[in-house]
């Protein structure tokens, strides 16, 4: 495996991990009543954690990967010297800083209590993925661009991470619709989840057009560039899955009081929309390493 194979990977892993992490537990915590979410955050507790396993794993492997691709291979990225010149005297080497310091910091927080978990997990994930923001493309500016550009970034991550990272609980709080006991608060949990996604696809549309316009100067339209071609697809793959949300809230949630067909579309729908939310972290864990 190359070096550059193994930075999309690692990219791939932790921005995956993290982007769940955020998303489930602050959904969780904020906007389901106490006692489903508890449940459902008990649920997910394997998946938790193999995602803070995937953080850690992925930030420890990302030092000596990034060293074998700024040197000559992978002599360099196991070189101590090679990795302590990237840690000390690059841009890389202080965003690897940040995430290590948040990837230790959550993985600390398993052993809290579990009623303290959801909301320490929410902070802790987000202040990780604002970590992205210091290098890569939000870097390539000076000034007030970049400060712009990175905040900017940070945006359009935490608000993606909100509705994508949200939709494996919603998956789980859809089968407990018909449950006697739980039905009413996995309504309103429900009813909050598209009330705050409305306010979350409107930030991830907003902060991607100006993305697109910072890095590439407008739309990708020319696909003779890999980078391009690669948005233009991600771009894609993000309308549609609005598309898929819009129809939804406004065509199924409407239904699934009257309907049990209605409850089973929406729950297929939800998990299409996971599966083109993992393809969307695969291209930007891909694009996000070349060239605009």
């Amino acid at each position: 495996m190359t070096p550059d194979t193994a930075f999309i990977l690692c990219r791939f892993a932790f921005d995956g991990a993290a982007l769940f992490l955020w998303g489930s537990a602050a959904y969780l915590w904020l906007l389901v009543p106490k006692g489903l979410s508890g449940c459902i955050w008990a649920k997910l507790g394997v998946v938790r954690f193999a995602a803070v396993a995937l953080a850690v794993i992925s930030t420890t492997a990302l030092l000596p990967v990034r060293s074998a691709t700024l040197g000559n291979g992978w002599a360099d990225g196991l070189d101590t010297d090679t990795m302590i010149s990237v840690l000390t005297g690059t841009s890389i080497g202080t965003a690897w800083a940040w995430q290590a310091m948040f990837a230790a910091v959550l993985l600390a927080v398993t052993w809290l209590p579990s009623h303290r978990q959801m909301a320490a997990t929410a902070i802790v994930s987000a202040l990780l993925l604002c970590g992205l923001a210091l290098t890569g493309h939000a870097a390539m500016n000076d000034g007030w661009l970049r400060v712009l550009h990175r905040a900017n970034d940070i945006v359009h991550v935490l608000s993606g991470g909100a509705w994508i990272g949200a939709l494996a609980p919603v998956a789980l709080v859809l089968c407990r619709l018909r449950d006697h006991t739980a039905g009413t608060d996995a309504r309103m949990a429900l009813i909050r989840f598209s009330t705050a996604g409305h306010v979350a696809v409107a930030l991830v549309i907003l902060s991607g057009l100006a993305n697109s316009l910072l890095i590439t100067g407008g739309l990708p339209l020319d696909w003779s560039v890999p980078y391009q071609r690669l948005l233009a697809l991600k771009i894609g793959l993000a309308v549609l899955m609005v598309l898929m949300a819009v129809f939804n809230r406004y065509g199924l949630v409407p239904r699934i009081g009257r309907s049990r067909a209605a409850g089973n579309a929406l729950a297929a729908g939800t998990i299409a929309e996971i599966v083109i939310a993992i393809g969307v972290v695969a291209l930007v864990a891909w694009f996000g390493t070349l060239e605009p």
